[in-house]
């Protein structure tokens, strides 16, 4: 049975929760034994090689060059801010650094959303609270320390909300074109970067794949936010595709055995209860 037309954004953004919310965690396990730039070098790789395979077979309608630009501006900002994120990631706690870069990568363009579009119903911005209030408590610093990864988890926030606004911009083309000119972006920067540092063996062979794999998980969440932007309110698609760190801190918690404090716990909470809110009518 098909979704409820108003439904459609919001799956779409919470598809992409799922593929970010992975990505990132394989991402930044991986960031641990290998260069930052490169191994987001090969998620650039993996990622353009997927999405533009699939365009190419479904025959997707090949974007104009205002989209194609916008695109790889947006992949620009966001491949630099996804390596800066790796590198936080690796060297602090995934469950309070991913949600520090989400929380400043979705406020920047919820913002201009809501000042461009319009503000919300009541019901919307109750569930924009909740989600906000939600993100600060899973980033919240219990030890009275600011965390370690956390200065580069802000900046990484700020290139994501370049990524966010740039494919507002991209338009209404083909979501599977635009993701693949969004990693032509990110591959440009980051390949630049590695050839600068001469990093070209600072990864091991498990890095490589998981690298590999988490390419395909993120170009997915790409496309999926796209889709999302593309079928609802930017503001809507912004803040729901920033759950993501919920996703994240629970792979974190399950494998890694990082600490999932009560007030960890009441902020997933938060950010689910804000889920329905912000799809609703």
């Amino acid at each position: 049975m098909a979704l409820p037309a108003q439904f459609s954004p919001a799956s779409f953004s919470l598809t992409a929760v799922l593929a970010w919310g992975t990505s990132d965690f394989l991402g930044g396990y991986a960031t641990r034994r290998a260069n930052a730039f490169l191994l987001t070098t090969i998620v650039n790789v993996s990622g353009w090689l997927l999405m533009a395979g699939i365009a190419i077979i479904v025959h997707a309608q090949f974007p104009s060059p205002h989209t194609i630009a916008w695109a790889m501006a947006g992949g620009a900002s966001g491949g630099t801010g996804l390596a800066i994120f790796y590198r936080a990631l690796a060297s602090g706690r995934m469950g309070l650094t991913a949600p520090v870069a989400a929380l400043f990568g979705g406020g920047i363009p919820t913002i201009f959303g809501m000042v461009t579009e319009g503000l919300p119903s009541s019901i919307h911005i109750a569930g924009f609270l909740l989600a906000a209030i939600g993100i600060w408590l899973i980033s919240r610093a219990e030890d009275g320390h600011t965390p370690d990864g956390v200065g580069l988890a802000v900046l990484a926030g700020i290139g994501f909300g370049g990524f966010y606004l740039c494919l507002r911009q991209a338009g209404d083309g083909s979501a599977m074109w635009i993701a693949t000119f969004s990693r032509s972006g990110a591959l440009v920067v980051t390949a630049a970067v590695v050839l600068l540092q001469r990093s070209f063996r600072q990864i091991t062979p498990a890095g490589f794949v998981w690298g590999t794999l988490a390419g395909f998980l993120d170009v997915t969440g790409t496309f999926m936010f796209v889709r999302a932007r593309q079928t609802g309110r930017l503001d809507s698609a912004v803040v729901l595709t920033s759950l993501y760190p919920a996703f994240t801190v629970l792979l974190a918690r399950l494998f890694l055995k990082e600490h999932f404090t009560r007030w960890k716990a009441v902020g997933m909470f938060a950010a689910l209860l804000a889920i329905p809110l912000i799809a609703g009518r």
